[in-house]
């Protein structure tokens, strides 16, 4: 069965509704037609901040989330399974004021994705994204782990 998958522009309006999202006070400000950019942002406001004023650090993980699984679904279809499988933060510096976060995967990523995957039956690539403020100072660090299989490759017995 086909699973239906929604235009950028209907994903983007349905992740500025997602109450996950909503409640950090993130919004999702760009994503291109071919799904291999997403830019995000979040402001500072009273119910996102920590004890001491700074941006609470669940919700700048919250902005990394769910972003290369979506694009990875979208840009390598239906023949793989992904999922987020692990993830770890780093904070740099405190974050104030508005904060980024940028996501990319180029064509060349893909192709190498897709080559391992024929050789594999499934690989957990790593992705790093940096959310930073106004000034272009790191706030955080994000590595995550993406679990990719391809549903037609099975190992040799052996």
């Amino acid at each position: 069965m086909r699973r239906w998958k929604p235009s950028a522009r209907l994903l983007r309006l349905g992740l500025l509704l997602y109450p996950p999202l909503v409640g950090a006070g993130i919004r999702v400000k760009r994503i291109s037609a071919d799904f291999r950019e997403i830019d995000v942002q979040m402001k500072r406001r009273w119910w996102n901040v920590n004890y001491v004023g700074t941006h609470y650090g669940g919700s700048l993980y919250s902005m990394t989330d769910p972003f290369y699984m979506l694009m990875l679904l979208h840009n390598l279809g239906r023949d793989y399974t992904v999922w987020d499988k692990a993830a770890s933060i780093r904070f740099r510096r405190p974050g104030k004021g508005t904060v980024r976060a940028q996501f990319r995967l180029t064509p060349e990523l893909l192709d190498e994705l897709r080559a391992q995957l024929r050789r594999q039956e499934k690989i957990e690539p790593v992705f790093v994204v940096e959310v930073v403020d106004d000034a272009g100072e790191v706030v955080a660090r994000v590595e995550k782990v993406i679990h990719i299989r391809n549903k037609e490759v099975r190992p040799a017995d052996g």
